[in-house]
């Protein structure tokens, strides 16, 4: 239920779970990286340079802040408004991962000690023991996957690599490494850094893709305090007639909803207005919008609100009424002034959309 599987995507979720905390250490500005390894004996390692979990003893049960976070539910997880990135299913916590392993480990370098714990199939099986003294900073959690449930299942590298991509192009000062030791010889790695953010992720999607209309990538950051959030657009037209759209909320990946709409208004909105003023539309022209405009479009719109509101269990589809009005004014006017400071490629643009792109 936590996890949604037992195969491969529920063992996926499972080292999301764990590194939703670490993740947001770094968001927050309190660690630099997060350091993800698949160990040789099929366990997950999940490090940050952070301040370290509590390890004080909290609430009336008297367990230490380690313990609370390993074997309990999460109030209000993942409710953290835009600042809190939930990478897992329920973004539930790890007490979940915690349950489903057959051996958890868990290292706190805080305040110039280092304490150690090590937990079975949920249960603590050690008090939380100084192990000796620390020089830096941050949490260490290892963890196995209980085989007894998820059988000969094992991580995809991939897969992980695509979520951790994702997340760090989403966010500009998240530094992800996923490194796999499970092969013989030299392990495999991968970084995530990207100061371009979503422009970046324009960039990633068109790579080694169609010829661009425009070599430039359109894209702005925009704080709404109607909306209570902020948005981050990036599009670029290539020579194709596909349309390729990518969007999130907070984060998490979306199939449509209130920001994507926006988005496509506001585009329409933009490019109808300048094809009018430079007379490229007759009086009796319909706007342009639709189909026509998405052809050989390349677009991530990424939204990030204090109250993400979404439609349905799997929360694919955003909800916020304000969103709507707020992405396409964006839109609207961030591409509206970029069309008339680069009238070449404005030209380009509108000429393609109204003359259709071309089909096999």
């Amino acid at each position: 239920m936590y996890i949604g599987s037992t195969g491969e995507r529920g063992l996926r979720h499972m080292v999301f779970e764990v590194a939703d905390r670490a993740v947001n250490e770094v968001l927050a500005g309190h660690a630099s990286c997060v350091d993800v390894t698949l160990t040789p004996d099929g366990g997950v390692r999940v490090a940050d340079d952070g301040r370290g979990v509590h390890i004080d003893e909290s609430g009336a049960s008297g367990t230490s802040g380690l313990e609370a976070l390993l074997t309990r539910m999460q109030t209000g997880a993942g409710t953290g408004g835009r600042h809190d990135v939930t990478l897992g299913f329920c973004g539930v916590g790890p007490f979940v991962v915690n349950a489903l392993s057959s051996r958890m480990t868990a290292e706190v370098r805080r305040g110039g000690a280092r304490w150690v714990q090590e937990y079975a199939r949920g249960v603590a099986v050690t008090p939380l023991t100084e192990a000796g003294t620390s020089t830096g900073s941050g949490t260490t959690i290892t963890f196995w996957p209980d085989a007894d449930i998820f059988g000969a299942a094992g991580f995809s590298f991939d897969g992980l690599a695509d979520r951790f991509r994702e997340l760090a192009l989403l966010n500009k000062g998240l530094e992800i490494s996923l490194t796999d030791q499970r092969g013989p010889g030299e392990s495999r790695s991968a970084r995530f850094r990207y100061p371009g953010g979503a422009r970046d992720f324009v960039a990633l999607l068109d790579e080694q893709e169609e010829t661009p209309v425009h070599r430039q990538i359109v894209g702005f950051e925009r704080e709404d305090p109607r909306m209570a959030g902020s948005v981050e657009v990036a599009l670029r037209w290539r020579d194709s007639p596909e349309e390729r759209l990518r969007s999130f909320a907070n984060s998490r990946p979306t199939i449509g909803g209130t920001h994507e709409r926006g988005f496509r208004d506001g585009v329409a909105a933009a490019v109808t207005a300048y094809a009018r003023e430079q007379r490229l539309l007759t009086t009796s022209d319909p706007n342009l919008e639709g189909d026509r405009i998405g052809e050989g479009l390349t677009a991530v719109v990424s939204v990030k609100l204090d109250d993400p509101e979404f439609d349905g269990s799997t929360r694919g589809v955003l909800g916020n009424a304000a969103v709507r009005v707020c992405v396409e004014e964006a839109v609207r006017q961030h591409l509206g002034r970029w069309l008339e400071e680069h009238p070449e490629r404005a030209a380009a643009i509108i000429g393609r959309i109204i003359k259709g792109a071309p089909r096999d």
